[in-house]
C-alpha cells in the first residue's frame, strides 16, 4: 500500500504542470479550460458512485484517482490564471471542515447542524434566498430534491405525502390538456417535479430510485432479447408484452 504522505499529491501536481507546459506540454491537455474539463469532472464523480454501488474496491481506487486528477486539473488552470493553487483548495476545505465541526475542533457542546452551519456561511453572500447555492450542474432529479428540501426548511412544504400525491394527478391532467410542444414540455417538467416531491415525502431518494429502475429495465430488456425468437421490431405489442412478463419472472 502506498504512503499517505502529501508528497504523493505533489507528484500528481507536478505531472499536471508538465502536461500543461505551454512549450513542452501535451497538445490536448494544455488547451483545455474549466469549461471543457467540467463534463469529465461530473462523469468521474458518477464513476466513483458506480464503483461504490458495485462494491468494486479496485475500481473505486482507480476512479477516486481519476476524480482527484480533475481537482488537480482545475486547480492548475486556476493557478495559471493567478486565481488560486491546489494548496489553497486544500487549505480552504480544511478550514471549512474545522469550522463546520465546532463540537470537535472548538468549544461547542454539540453541533448546531450541518445545514445551519452552511446557512450561516451563506449569510455573507449576496443571494440570501433559502434556495441559494444549489448547484446548477446537479442531475435534474437531485437538484429538484435539494431545492425542495431547502424550501421545506423554511416552512414551504406540504404537511404530508397526500399533497404531492394529489399534485401528481393534477399535473397528469395538465399534460393531457397541453396543446403545444412547449406546453407539454413545461407540464412534463411540472409532473417530474411533483414526483420528486412525492418521493421526498416518502423518504425515497428519487435519483437512486430511477437509477435502480433503469438498471432493472436493462436487465429485463436484455432477457427479452435473449428470449425473442425473431427481431423485436417484427413483433406486435401483445407478443412484446408476453416476452416482458416472462423476463420479469426471471430477472
Amino acid at each position: 500500500m502506498a504512503s499517505n504522505d502529501p508528497s504523493t499529491l505533489g507528484r500528481l501536481v507536478a505531472i499536471m504542470a508538465r502536461l500543461r507546459d505551454p512549450d513542452r506540454g501535451c497538445e490536448w491537455d494544455k488547451v483545455q479550460s474549466f469549461e471543457t474539463i467540467a463534463p469529465y469532472t461530473i462523469e468521474e464523480a458518477y464513476e466513483v458512485a458506480d464503483a461504490i454501488a458495485r462494491g468494486d474496491l479496485a475500481a473505486l481506487k482507480d476512479e477516486l484517482g481519476d476524480l482527484q486528477l480533475q481537482v488537480v486539473y482545475h486547480a492548475r488552470i486556476a493557478e495559471e490564471q493567478g486565481a488560486f493553487a491546489i494548496g489553497d483548495v486544500i487549505e480552504a476545505i480544511s478550514d471549512k471542515m474545522v469550522r463546520r465541526h465546532p463540537h470537535i475542533f472548538g468549544d461547542a457542546e454539540r453541533s448546531p447542524g450541518w445545514e445551519a452551519l452552511k446557512a450561516a456561511e451563506r449569510g455573507g453572500q449576496e443571494d440570501r434566498s433559502a434556495i441559494a447555492g444549489v448547484a446548477l450542474a446537479l442531475p435534474a432529479l437531485k437538484r429538484a430534491e435539494k431545492v425542495q428540501r431547502r424550501a421545506a426548511r423554511v416552512g414551504f412544504d406540504w404537511p404530508d405525502a397526500d399533497g404531492p400525491r394529489a399534485k401528481i394527478d393534477e399535473e397528469l391532467a395538465e399534460v393531457a390538456g397541453a396543446t403545444t410542444a412547449e406546453d407539454r414540455t413545461a407540464e412534463i417538467g411540472d409532473l417530474l417535479f411533483a414526483v420528486v416531491n412525492y418521493a421526498r415525502h416518502l423518504d425515497i431518494d428519487p435519483e437512486a430510485a430511477l437509477r435502480e429502475a433503469t438498471a432493472r429495465f436493462e436487465r429485463r430488456f436484455r432477457k427479452v432479447e435473449q428470449l425473442a425468437e425473431r427481431p423485436l421490431q417484427d413483433m406486435d405489442i401483445e407478443e412484446l408484452e408476453e416476452l416482458w412478463q416472462s423476463a420479469k419472472k426471471q430477472v
